[in-house]
């Protein structure tokens, strides 16, 4: 059954003088896909971006506001179970005379940003359920602060509470439960801004075009990102590095959301501007909690490989892949990679290889993805995608890692 998002497809299809198979043809895809995505079957963002370039229009022309379908299953029903604790200290009850919590007792503002230093230490280590148990007292211990002190002291518990809710936004996001995720950024930004804490309330918006774009709203990630960017622009000759930092991750988003959205022009534009702050860095900077992920030349160059990867350039991707500025020896002059960045690095090189069809070297990322980052890794929509095609374009016998793995990130065979 065709949806508005096939209705649109095909209506522009048709205007563009296409048939399916041309379509198919011009985005370099299947017909099959091209054929799913207009009467309605689940089709990838890569897929649907791919006709959007075809048909010259950005990405979120496509969509369309649709009544969703029921999500039912035993994975939602633990997702409600797991983040109980969790929504109650974030989003109390409300009713006409204040909120129905019970905040407990107030911690001291050294002592929260104590806390969020070791659950940020946490989750870099991909320590999820770590985290996810920390952050219910964390919030209603800093909304108690606030609620119970005045003046100064108040205004720190309230750059405190920022520094909790950002935390707790940021992980929120990683485990794409995006509208409490956008609750505790958007409250961290008000107490940063109220605050006069403009470097924080900025770190904040970088994590909410973060959301922005893991939901497709690519079009407001980067109209976010673009004028965050330019009230925050830092004059190089006395920023610190960690003004140079935040400013680049926003250039970032801007990029990464133009390209999604079939805006290449913008999107160089983007990249050449967090090319500028990479440089000004020199090394990848990560000083928690000025800021809060790392960046710097070498975090700028493997955005720039991700987008080709998002265009499918298979052979591009590759052969910047471990060079010039991904070297090992570059690496070790600059500094490395976050640990998601590094491993959105890895799963691009993946995918090229799988478009290439070199499964072996497929498993060797994806396995030593598995050694290093687990966790984080069973959260990637990508690497599912990855391991479904090579057990679908498979041939021969499933090796055990192949198994292993598909078992690992709870992919069919």
């Amino acid at each position: 059954m065709a949806t508005g998002l096939g209705t649109n497809i095909k209506k522009l299809r048709r205007t563009a003088g296409l048939t399916q198979e041309g379509l198919a043809e011009a985005a370099g895809l299947s017909v099959t896909t091209v054929s799913k995505a207009e009467t309605g079957g689940h089709v990838t963002m890569d897929s649907l971006a791919a006709m959007a370039r075809a048909l010259g229009v950005e990405t979120s022309t496509l969509w369309v506001s649709e009544t969703p379908e029921t999500v039912v299953g035993p994975q939602d029903e633990a997702n409600r179970r797991h983040l109980t604790e969790l929504r109650r200290a974030l989003m109390p009850p409300i009713g006409l005379a204040a909120p129905l919590s019970d905040l407990g007792e107030a911690a001291e503002a050294s002592d929260i940003h104590r806390r969020v230093r070791e659950g940020h230490a946490l989750y870099q280590s991909d320590e999820y359920s770590s985290v996810a148990r920390r952050l219910p007292g964390l919030l209603r211990s800093s909304e108690a602060a606030v609620a119970s002190l005045d003046g100064e002291d108040q205004q720190r518990a309230m750059i405190a509470r920022s520094h909790a809710l950002l935390l707790t936004g940021k992980y929120l996001t990683q485990v794409r439960q995006y509208d409490l995720a956008y609750y505790a950024l958007a409250e961290a930004i008000r107490l940063a801004r109220e605050t006069g804490k403009v470097q924080l309330a900025a770190t904040g918006v970088v994590g909410l075009c973060w959301l922005l774009l893991r939901q497709d709203r690519f079009d407001e990630s980067e109209q976010l990102a673009a004028q965050t960017a330019g009230e925050v622009e830092p004059r190089m000759s006395d920023a610190t590095p960690a003004q140079v930092a935040v400013w680049g991750e926003l250039w970032l988003r801007v990029a990464a959301a133009s390209r999604r959205n079939n805006r290449p022009d913008i999107a160089q534009q983007a990249r050449r501007m967090a090319k500028t702050a990479g440089g000004a860095l020199e090394r990848e900077h990560t000083d928690f909690p000025t800021h809060w992920s790392a960046f710097g030349p070498v975090t700028a160059e493997a955005k720039a490989v991700e987008d080709l990867a998002l265009v499918g350039d298979a052979r591009g991707v590759l052969r910047r892949a471990d060079d010039g500025l991904l070297s090992q020896r570059s690496i070790k002059n600059h500094g490395g990679l976050s640990s998601n960045n590094w491993g959105r690095y890895r799963l691009d090189v993946a995918r090229a290889h799988l478009l290439l069809g070199s499964h072996q070297d497929v498993m060797d990322e994806l396995m030593h993805l598995r050694d290093v980052s687990g966790e984080w890794v069973k959260h990637q929509p990508l690497a599912r995608r990855v391991m479904g095609d090579v057990l679908h374009k498979r041939k021969r016998t499933l090796t055990a890692d192949m198994r292993s793995m598909a078992s690992h990130l709870g992919v069919a065979g």
